[in-house]
């Protein structure tokens, strides 16, 4: 293996801390100005059934964009030197305007139809309000994807501390705006999507020009380039699972929607799957600090207790919310919920607690799979996801559990499920390697 491609490792646990907590922040404000946005959509025509609407609008938004999902992986295994940043850069902007042009064909009269009222079972206002939301974000997908190259060389330089400047402005811009919104009328989701889209646009500049001096010191390549093609190879497997990963909130929306009480429970799930996808997300990102810091000989289990400990201090939050007090606060003043569904929405929280432990352990193993350059295991364990959710729903569906609770029991499931098969598919790579098939990762030269 060519030393410029994967870094010789030199993790401590104080090292790898400066590096991860940077990118909980990001990953947790990524995800935490939606809850904030939320307070603005709730208090639209339609109150909190708008604030669903919307969040099945971003739902595909999300589905179309993770397309792209593999994409700041592969910058961070190719991207180690001048020109395969150049060809990264070069597939983000290709995929970027064929994604783009692919979430504006979904808004078209026929796809929506399809999307929203058949399949989602969207009627009335909420379907017309989710196409909406999927065809106003467009220019958020845009600012979303250019992000990645600055990403990409601040990652790589171990810069995370940087990025994180841009994120805490994002942070503070948007819980600056939220209130000023609330308190001017500017409510509703059509307001709500403004109020994501200016931030981003902000922090994406920011990110852009902190990144820059890194992108100027790659230096030349001490081996073989990976051209775009060999990178979007690489991609296809990882963004494809990603497509996987987001159709799955479809699938917990149209199962949602056929229980009892749907518009109800829909609000119930994503109000708590706001305060818990942030710490989820975050704890995913152990991917990137595998792949900073790989694991070698006797200390390759110290980024997996890592992982563990992260997961536990990330799984502090959502706990938070069985304290009465908070749990009033959150779901009652800012998200808008009915006294009656509060308890319930505790109830919920409690159960997916544990999803940021078994997040990060699963990003531990799917950075491992990256590094490897296996992307066909994370593929599996990601279509094992897909396929467990939809067997825990229709169980769940057919056995009577409630609405709110049949998504976060899916969850779970899927999750637990998805780990198991990364790592079996890590034991079948070193099975190759032990009987004699080199690793991907290695050339000719290099042996």
């Amino acid at each position: 293996m060519s030393e410029h491609a994967i870094p010789r490792s030199d993790y401590t646990p104080w090292r790898a801390t400066k590096f991860y907590v940077p990118l909980v922040v990001q990953a947790v404000s990524q995800s935490l100005t939606y809850p904030l946005v939320a307070a603005i959509v709730s208090r639209g025509e339609n109150g909190v059934l708008d604030l669903a609407s919307f969040a099945q609008g971003l739902s595909m938004m999300f589905v179309i964009g993770a397309i792209g999902g593999g994409l700041l992986t592969t910058g961070m295994v190719f991207g180690r030197d001048a020109e395969g940043f150049r060809q990264f850069r070069r597939l983000n902007l290709m995929m970027t305007a064929a994604l783009l042009l692919a979430q504006a064909g979904a808004c078209l009269p026929g796809v929506e139809r399809v999307i929203f009222r058949t399949i989602l079972g969207l009627s009335g206002p909420m379907g017309a309000v989710a196409r909406q939301v999927l065809l106003y974000s467009i220019p958020l997908q845009f600012l979303f994807f250019l992000r990645h190259p600055p990403l990409v060389a601040l990652y790589n330089a171990r810069a995370s501390a940087a990025a994180n400047w841009a994120t805490l402005f994002r942070i503070a811009l948007t819980a600056a705006v939220v209130p000023l919104f609330i308190r001017l009328g500017w409510v509703g989701h059509k307001m709500g999507l403004l109020a994501m889209t200016l931030p981003v646009a902000l922090e994406m500049g920011l990110a852009t020009l902190l990144a820059r001096p890194y992108i100027r010191g790659l230096g030349k390549a001490e081996g073989p380039v990976a051209t775009m093609r060999t990178q979007l190879c690489f991609t296809i497997p990882l963004s494809f699972g990603g497509v996987l990963l987001a159709v799955s909130g479809f699938m917990v929306a149209a199962f949602i929607a056929r229980a009892d009480e749907p518009g109800r429970m829909q609000a119930i799930h994503y109000v708590v799957m706001g305060v818990v996808n942030p710490m989820s997300y975050a704890a995913i990102r152990m991917q990137a600090v595998v792949l900073a810091f790989p694991p070698q000989g006797r200390r390759a289990t110290d980024i997996l207790r890592f992982a563990l400990v992260a997961g536990c201090a990330l799984m502090l939050f959502p706990l938070a919310g069985q304290i009465p007090a908070a749990a009033r606060w959150y779901f009652g003043a800012v998200q808008n919920l009915p006294d009656l569904d509060i308890p319930l929405a505790m109830r919920a929280m409690l159960i997916v607690a544990a999803l940021p432990v078994m997040q990060a352990v699963r990003g531990h193993a799917e950075g491992l799979a990256a590094r490897m350059k296996r992307p066909n295991a994370i593929l599996a364990g990601q279509a094992v996801y897909l396929a467990s959710m939809v067997c825990t729903l229709f169980v769940c569906l057919n056995l009577g559990v409630p609405g709110y609770l049949m998504g976060i029991t899916a969850i779970l499931v899927s999750v637990l499920l998805t780990l198991l098969a990364v790592r079996v598919g890590l034991l079948w790579a070193e099975m190759e390697e032990t009987f004699g098939r080199a690793p991907r990762d290695q050339s000719p030269a290099d042996e």
